[in-house]
C-alpha cells in the first residue's frame, strides 16, 4: 500500500488512526507507547514518605549505573588489580638461581660419574654386538647393490605382464648394479690399501685403535631397539601437573557441604583469579573459595586435601592469604615430599662472619629458599615436642650470633646432654645440667644481664642526640667498644626447667619479662627453647611479649598459641598438623610481614665444633675473648635476696612508708660499691623478684601533699620471712 499524505500535522494524525485501526482489525498487534513501556521497565522510585505510618513501596537497592561510571568502574578495578611480576621471583633470586645452577651441576657429575663407571660394560656390550652388525653391514651392501629395493616393482610387472614395464625396470636395474658394483670394488681397494698403510707407516696403537671404533661401531649398528646399550643414570620421577581440574576435584572430595553445594549443579563453582603456575620446585594455585568456605577449614583438613590431590601429605601446603578476604587460599604442591628432599647446607658453615644487625641464614621454605632472621630489636622463642629438632634450630641462631666477633654470648643449657657444648669455646658465661647450681647460674645471668640494662640505658641518656637519633643501640654505637653497647646475647635451653623452679622460677620469669621487653633497644637478645611450652613451664609475661617465634610439632591448641601467639591457632598457623615425618620444620612468625612454613637447616655436633672454633679465632683476632672462654670468672650479679637485709638496716625508725629516693641514697650510703648510682626505678625492678611492689606515698610539703612512689615496711618484713621460710626447708 503507497499512501501520499502531505507532511501537515492533520494528514500525519490521519495516517496514524488509519493503520491503528487496520492492525487493530488484524486482532493480532497493538500499538504500543514507547516512552510508557520504558517507564514501566525502570524500577519505580517512591517519593519520600510524609508520614511515619506509611512507609511507600519497595525501594530497588542497586540502581543502574549511569553510562558515565563504566571508565570510573573499570579504573577502579584496575587500580585494584594485582599485577604479575615481568621477570619471575625465581629469576630475580640469587639463591634459586644458584641452588639451580648446582643442581644442574650435580646432575651432570652424577651422570657423566654413573656411565664412567660403566663404560667396560659397555664395550663388552659392543664387542658382543659387532658380529651382528657385521652381518647387517654386509647384507645391507649386498642388497644395495643388488637393487633389492627395486624387486617388488619387477615382480609386480611380470605378474601384469607387462613387458615394456619390465624392460624399462630391467635396464635400470642394470645400470644401478654397475654403478654401485664400481663403488663398492673402489672402496674395497683404498679399504685394502688403507690397512696396509695403516699397519705398516703407523704405530700398533693408531691399528688398534682404528679397530677398535670399527668394532664398536659394527656393535651400534648390531643393537637391538628393546636393549639399550646405556642404562639412565637418572630414573625420572613423573610428576603430574597441577590443574584447576585436580584441584576442584580435590577440594569436592574434602566432605565441606558449601563446597559440595558451589559444586553442584546450578552452583556459582570454585574460581581461580589467579593462572596456576610453576613456583619453585612446585606448582602454586590461588583459590577463591565458595562464599562461607575459608582457608582455615581446608587448613583443618590438610590431610584430605592432600588425599584429593593424590600427593604425599609433605608436598601439599595451604595457607592462608592474610591481606585478602577469609576465602582466598594459597595452595603450594611440591614436587617432593619438604621432609625428604636432601636438606642445603647452612651458608656460612664453610666461611664467612656476621653482624647481628643484618638478616642471618636460619632455614628454607617449602619451595628451598633461604629464610633469614634479624636477631637485633628482637627475642626468640622456640618449641615443640621432645625430638623434632628444636635445639637444632636454636644451635644455628647461637652459632649465627657466635659468628659476630662483637658478640658476648651467655649460653645455658639445661637438659644436660651437652648439645651446646661447643659454645664454651667462645661464650662469657655457659653452663649445662638441670641441677640447681646450674640454673642458679642462669638466674645470675639474667640478673647480670638485667642489671645490664640500667648501665646501657644510662650511657644511651648520656649520649648527645645525634648520636642516638632513635636512642636506641646502633651498628655504630656498638662499633665505639668504650661505650661496651656491643650485642649480648643470653640463650636457654630447655627454660622449662628455669622457670618451673620451686626457688627460682618466679624471679627467672620476672626478670626475662623485662629483658625482653626492655633489651631490644639495648642491644641485648634473649633467646629461649623449650619442649613444655605450658603456662607453668613458659611465663604468660614471657611468650606474650617474644617478637620472633619458631613453633615445630606440638600436640595440642594451647601448645601452639603459647609459642606462636594467642589466637594463631584460629587464623591458621597450626604445628599441630605436622607429622612424625616433619622434623626440623615448624611456623615462624615474626621474621618477615607474614607467617612462613621453614625448615631450619641442620648442623651436627662436629660440624657445629668447627664452625666456633672459626667464632674463637675471629674473637681472639678482635680481641673480643672473655669469661668463661678466655678462662675467666664469668660476670653474674648475685642474688638481690641480700638488698632486704639492707632495707631494713637503714629503714628509718618508726616509718611505715619511705620513698624509693630516700632509700636509694641511704643504701648508697651504707654499700656505695653496691648501690652508687641507682636510681628509683632500679630499686623497684631489684624489689620486684621478692613480690615487692611500690606504692605511692604521700607527705605535706610546705602545706603542700608531695606524692612519690615508695616502698612499706610490712611488705618487706613479709618477703624476708617467705626467704628465711624457703631456707628453713
Amino acid at each position: 500500500m503507497n499512501q501520499h499524505h502531505t507532511p501537515g500535522g492533520d494528514g500525519a494524525d490521519e495516517l496514524f488512526e488509519r493503520l491503528a485501526a487496520e492492525m487493530a482489525a488484524d486482532g493480532g498487534a497493538a500499538v504500543v507507547d514507547l516512552d510508557k513501556a520504558r517507564d514501566q521497565r525502570r524500577p519505580h522510585i517512591p517519593a519520600p514518605a510524609t508520614d511515619g505510618d506509611d512507609d511507600g513501596p519497595s525501594v530497588y537497592v542497586d540502581q543502574a549505573a549511569p553510562k558515565g561510571d563504566a571508565l570510573a568502574d573499570r579504573w577502579a578495578s584496575a587500580r585494584a588489580s594485582k599485577r604479575r611480576p615481568i621477570i619471575p621471583a625465581w629469576a630475580k633470586s640469587k639463591d634459586e638461581l644458584a641452588a639451580g645452577a648446582r643442581w644442574l651441576g650435580s646432575h651432570i657429575a652424577h651422570t657423566a660419574g654413573y656411565h664412567a663407571v660403566r663404560s667396560p660394560l659397555y664395550g663388552a656390550k659392543l664387542l658382543g654386538r659387532a658380529p651382528r652388525g657385521t652381518v647387517r653391514l654386509v647384507g645391507g651392501a649386498y642388497r644395495w647393490v643388488t637393487d633389492a629395493e627395486a624387486k617388488p616393482l619387477r615382480a609386480a610387472a611380470v605378474r601384469a605382464e607387462d613387458v615394456g614395464q619390465y624392460l624399462i625396470l630391467a635396464r635400470r636395474r642394470d645400470a644401478r648394479v654397475r654403478a654401485r658394483g664400481a663403488i663398492v670394488l673402489l672402496a674395497s681397494l683404498l679399504g685394502v690399501a688403507f690397512t696396509a698403510v695403516l699397519l705398516v707407516a703407523t704405530p700398533g696403537w693408531t691399528a688398534l685403535a682404528v679397530a677398535t671404533a670399527l668394532a664398536m661401531a659394527l656393535g651400534a649398528a648390531g643393537g637391538q631397539a628393546d636393549q639399550p646399550l646405556i642404562d639412565r643414570a637418572v630414573v625420572a620421577t613423573k610428576v603430574q601437573r597441577l590443574t584447576s581440574d585436580i584441584v576442584v576435584r580435590a577440594l569436592g572430595a574434602m566432605g565441606i557441604a558449601e563446597v559440595n553445594k558451589a559444586l553442584a549443579k546450578g552452583g556459582q563453582g570454585i574460581t581461580f583469579p589467579a593462572p596456576i603456575t610453576r613456583d619453585g620446585p612446585g606448582w602454586r594455585a590461588d583459590v577463591d573459595l565458595p562464599y562461607g568456605v575459608t582457608a582455615i577449614d581446608i587448613i583443618e583438613r590438610r590431610d584430605r586435601l592432600a588425599s584429593g590431590l593424590r600427593r604425599p601429605l609433605g608436598c601439599v601446603w595451604p595457607e592462608p592469604v592474610h591481606d585478602q578476604h577469609a576465602g582466598r587460599l594459597m595452595l603450594w604442591v611440591g614436587d617432593q615430599d619438604m621432609s625428604q628432599t636432601k636438606p642445603p647446607a647452612w651458608p656460612l658453615a664453610k666461611g664467612g662472619t656476621t653482624s647481628l644487625f643484618k638478616p642471618l641464614p636460619f632455614g628454607t621454605d617449602q619451595r628451598g629458599r633461604t629464610v633469614d632472621m634479624t636477631l637485633m630489636f628482637a627475642n626468640v622463642l622456640i618449641g615443640a615436642m621432645p625430638r623434632f629438632g628444636k635445639t637444632f634450630a636454636l644451635r644455628v641462631l647461637m652459632l649465627a650470633a657466635a659468628l659476630d666477633p662483637t658478640a658476648e654470648l651467655h649460653v645455658w643449657e639445661l637438659k644436660g646432654t651437652g648439645d651446646l657444648e661447643d659454645a664454651a669455646k667462645v661464650a662469657a658465661d655457659y653452663g649445662s645440667g638441670p641441677d640447681d647450681e646450674t640454673i642458679e647460674g642462669a638466674v645470675n645471668s639474667l640478673r647480670y644481664v638485667h642489671k645490664e640494662l640500667e648501665r646501657r640505658s644510662k650511657v644511651i641518656r648520656t649520649l648527645p642526640k645525634e648520636r642516638r637519633p632513635e636512642n636506641k643501640v646502633t651498628p655504630e654505637l656498638s662499633a665505639d667498644r668504650s661505650l661496651g653497647l656491643h650485642p649480648l646475647v643470653l640463650i636457654i635451653d630447655e627454660c622449662q626447667e628455669l622457670y618451673s623452679h620451686s626457688e627460682y622460677g618466679k624471679e627467672a620469669g620476672e626478670l626475662s619479662e623485662a629483658i625482653i621487653k626492655r633489651g631490644p633497644a639495648m642491644g641485648v637478645i634473649l633467646m629461649l627453647a623449650t619442649q613444655r611450652p605450658d603456662v607453668k613451664s613458659l611465663p604468660g609475661g614471657v611468650s606474650a611479649n617474644v617478637g620472633i617465634r619458631f613453633c615445630l610439632r606440638v600436640m595440642g591448641q594451647t601448645e601452639n598459641d603459647m609459642v606462636l601467639g594467642t589466637s594463631a591457632y584460629k587464623n591458621g598457623l597450626r604445628a599441630t598438623t605436622f607429622t612424625a615425618n616433619d622434623k626440623g620444620i615448624g611456623y615462624l612468625v615474626g621474621a618477615a610481614t607474614d607467617p612462613q612454613i621453614v625448615r631450619s637447616f641442620y648442623i651436627d655436633g662436629p660440624a657445629a665444633g668447627r664452625i666456633m672454633d672459626r667464632a674463637r679465632a675471629a674473637r681472639i683476632a678482635a680481641g673480643t675473648l672473655s669469661g668463661v672462654a678466655a678462662g675467666e670468672t664469668p660476670q653474674r650479679e648475685q642474688s638481690t635476696s641480700g638488698i632486704l637485709d639492707d632495707l631494713l638496716n637503714i629503714w628509718p625508725a618508726s616509718e611505715p612508708k619511705v620513698w624509693s629516693e630516700t632509700l636509694v641514697a641511704a643504701l648508697a650510703a651504707l654499700d656505695p660499691a653496691h648501690y652508687d648510682g641507682w636510681e628509683a626505678d632500679q630499686l623497684s625492678s631489684a624489689l620486684k623478684p621478692h613480690g615487692i611492689d611500690t606504692v605511692q606515698i604521700g607527705r605535706r610539703i610546705d602545706g603542700k601533699v608531695v606524692n612519690k612512689r615508695g616502698v612499706e615496711l610490712a611488705a618487706i618484713r613479709d618477703a624476708v620471712t617467705r626467704r628465711d621460710d624457703k631456707r628453713s626447708a
